[in-house]
């Protein structure tokens, strides 16, 4: 069995997630310890989130502030009351022995998020994926296993409390999601989303964010849920998709096969490409949740909740859609260009500067990234402002410049020369009379490749286009000269 194994179509999996997203405050949720990726271990602490006696932790209102934008880009209803609550469980990551956390009155509730799938021929499938509940607490500090990357293997483990008291959201799916493909997605719907708020960096790799999966299978048609497993360990949307695929076609087997299916933690191995057991699941019962005595009830004000609703931004759903509706953009191109906000907003400006949406586009997703990513570079930090962008697709458009001439200055137009100088004097040559000499010189030294041409090989007609362009600089109007070649060829074999 792979996770590629194709999934049998009686069954159907009933899958939900649970993602941990760190907000991109500088100091913790209940100290001033900082919460730097990196430091050298057991140095971003304190007496708060290390639990020692006679601390008493402050809420962070930038923590607050950010949690509720989340909630609100979600669609979620903001709760004007909610409080924090001791999650009790025993593990060496957690210096106080308990979480701070949310249990049964969270900042946000009854939301929901519409992902899209877009398949190869660039056509978009949109569902709408309800969201259950959006909570804040801490995060834990970090076990480090030597030898291994779990405690199975190692020869003994260390404990880095950077972590602890680092402020999390956690988002709560419905089980609405159907497959891998649509888990993964909704994965990066919500880090477009709170990257787009700014409230987190959503790094995978940095543990930014990270994602559990709850998943069960039950035959078509039957209403009642199946044993519902979590997956943990997956460091990718690729590492999502392909875990969903591996666990639903576990799942169906040990139900054909008569296999009880427990409900458990299992984690994915990347290597080995498949899931296995880690521990059996508990229950909430078994954290014995209680309100936490050392912080007061939350109120959000009328006033607090405006002022933050009125600074959110446009989301990646709402700019796909007006890139499809307004300015006749495929869904592929609009997925592209709202991946970041940065790409967005420059995309945006050079739109506003008076370009072609269509020829932005893809200067944006051909040429400029390309560059970006052979520089490891951002959108916002390259000297190519959207106004000059946009000047660079006016004069392609007006017909004053070629393409391809456009292509061979974009070094100089990455390093910020303005176009009006770089083309000076670089205007197309339009001219039938100044073209067609040229096309006779080009048709008279090639002999063997008219031949070819009379021959019936007819695509040489480019070769000749191209000598033209090479004698002119690439200068020379790349569809009259087109033209003016096909008309010229045709003569010979008339």
């Amino acid at each position: 069995m792979t996770a590629a194994t194709t999934v049998k179509t009686d069954y159907e999996a009933i899958i939900g997630l649970e993602t941990h997203c760190q907000l991109a405050t500088k100091t913790k949720i209940f100290s001033d310890s900082s919460t730097e990726f990196g430091a050298d271990p057991n140095t971003n602490i304190d007496p708060i989130c290390m639990g020692l006696p006679g601390v008493l932790p402050v809420l962070n209102e930038k923590v607050l502030e950010y949690a509720v934008k989340a909630g609100l880009a979600l669609n979620c209803q903001i709760a004007k009351y909610s409080k924090f609550d001791r999650k009790q469980y025993f593990y060496p990551d957690l210096p106080k022995n308990y979480q701070i956390s949310q249990f049964d009155l969270p900042i946000a509730e009854h939301g929901h998020i519409e992902i899209e799938l877009v398949d190869k021929d660039g056509n978009a499938t949109r569902k709408r994926i309800g969201v259950t509940r959006l909570h804040m607490e801490e995060d834990a500090g970090k076990l480090v296993h030597a030898g291994s990357d779990r405690l199975s293997g190692s020869s003994y483990s260390l404990v880095d409390y950077n972590r602890a008291g680092v402020p999390l959201v956690e988002i709560v799916s419905e089980p609405d999601l159907r497959s891998g493909q649509e888990a993964a997605e909704y994965a990066q719907e919500l880090r477009r989303i709170v990257r787009y708020l700014g409230v987190s960096d959503g790094n995978m790799q940095e543990g930014s964010l990270r994602c559990d999966v709850n998943i069960s299978v039950r035959p078509v048609g039957q209403k009642e849920f199946g044993t519902k497993v979590e997956i943990k360990n997956m460091n990718s949307f690729s590492a999502i998709q392909k875990a969903i695929e591996y666990e639903i076609e576990r799942q169906i087997e040990a139900v054909e096969s008569g296999e009880p299916i427990i409900q458990e933690t299992r984690l994915w191995e990347e290597g080995s490409q498949r899931t296995i057991s880690m521990r059996v699941k508990e229950g909430s019962s078994d954290y014995r949740y209680f309100p936490e005595p050392d912080l007061a009830p939350i109120e959000v004000s009328e006033e607090q909740l405006k002022r933050w609703e009125s600074e959110l931004p446009d989301l990646p759903a709402k700019k796909r859609h007006d890139y499809e509706t307004e300015l006749g953009l495929s869904a592929y191109d609009a997925r592209v260009l709202t991946e970041e906000r940065a790409t967005a907003e420059y995309f945006e400006a050079a739109v506003n500067k008076g370009a072609n949406s269509k020829s932005a586009a893809n200067w944006i997703m051909g040429d400029i990234a390309g560059y970006l990513n052979k520089q490891k570079l951002n959108i916002s930090e390259i000297k190519l402002t959207p106004s000059n962008l946009a000047e660079v697709v006016k004069l392609i458009d007006k017909g004053e410049i070629s393409n391809a001439k456009a292509k061979e200055k974009l070094p100089d137009l990455l390093e910020g020369k303005a176009p009006k100088d770089i083309f000076a004097g670089e205007k197309l040559i339009t001219d039938p009379a100044v073209l067609e000499p040229l096309i006779d010189e080009a048709i008279a030294g090639n002999p063997k490749e008219v031949e070819k041409y009379r021959s019936g090989k007819t695509n040489v007609k480019g070769f000749f286009v191209g000598q033209v362009l090479k004698k002119t600089g690439k200068r020379a109007d790349p569809k009259l000269t087109n033209q003016l070649v096909d008309k010229k060829l045709k003569a010979l074999v008339e």
